[in-house]
């Protein structure tokens, strides 16, 4: 997936809410809306480099998208709307094995009261999906969530009753970076999650974790991590 155009160098200054924050631009102090609701502390440090895009909305109110941020050498991707699209992107050019039997891609479709990501469908019958973004990593270890998220939990409770109707469901993680050697959910932010995605598990959720290559340019979703529930 290409990065957005007109991609510019600056400087993180503060987060003023959770889809606001302050940043410098060409020496000029500015606003940059953050397309990703989680806390991510261990992004938004004072003076990291970061990369934003042009807004091209009409009557928006912030002129830059806040993307990437540089973190020791390491482009992240800060944008939390990617990973249905990666997913999809990697699916449609056959390069996910694990949904091989499934080569039609839906986007948002709804099961119940939930509106999930993706619907795989082929020979093997149909796959429900649900990505999650992912972008916090301790000593290689890619961790989800970062703060408590009730609608992650419904999306897993949603997975689980396709599984029960008899379909396939699968719930992505997406590294949206490139040096996380495994991945876990993180029961000390949410235990609740956690201890759904166990069940899940147990119910026949399939779950898969994927880091991405990362430039200025663009962003592909590369190989598998392994996943380790606590």
């Amino acid at each position: 997936m290409k990065m957005a155009l007109g991609l510019r160098e600056g400087r993180f200054r503060e987060r003023l809410n959770r889809f606001l924050a302050r940043v410098e631009v060409d020496g000029r102090e500015t606003l940059a809306h953050v397309p990703n609701s989680g806390r991510l502390r261990e992004l938004f440090t004072p003076d990291a480099t970061v990369y934003v895009s042009p807004g091209t909305t009409p009557g928006r109110k912030t002129p830059f998208d806040l993307r990437l941020v540089s973190i020791d050498g390491v482009l992240v991707s800060c944008d939390s709307r990617l990973p249905p699209s990666l997913v999809a992107e990697a699916q449609g050019s056959g390069r996910l094995a694990e949904f091989a039997g499934y080569p039609l891609v839906e986007r948002e479709v709804t099961l119940g009261e939930s509106r999930l990501d993706l619907r795989l469908s082929g020979p093997e019958g149909r796959m429900y999906v649900e990505t999650k973004s992912v972008t916090l990593l301790c000593h290689g270890r890619a961790l989800f969530p970062d703060a408590p998220t009730t609608r992650g939990t419904k999306h897993i409770r949603t997975l689980m009753k396709a599984v029960g109707e008899g379909h396939g469901a699968a719930v992505v993680f997406v590294v949206q970076r490139e040096d996380a050697t495994c991945f876990s959910p993180d029961a000390g932010a949410d235990p609740e999650f956690v201890s759904t995605l166990k069940d899940a598990v147990g119910m026949g959720v399939e779950v898969y974790a994927y880091r991405c290559r990362v430039t200025t340019d663009e962003i592909t979703l590369g190989g598998w991590v392994p996943v380790e529930l606590p």
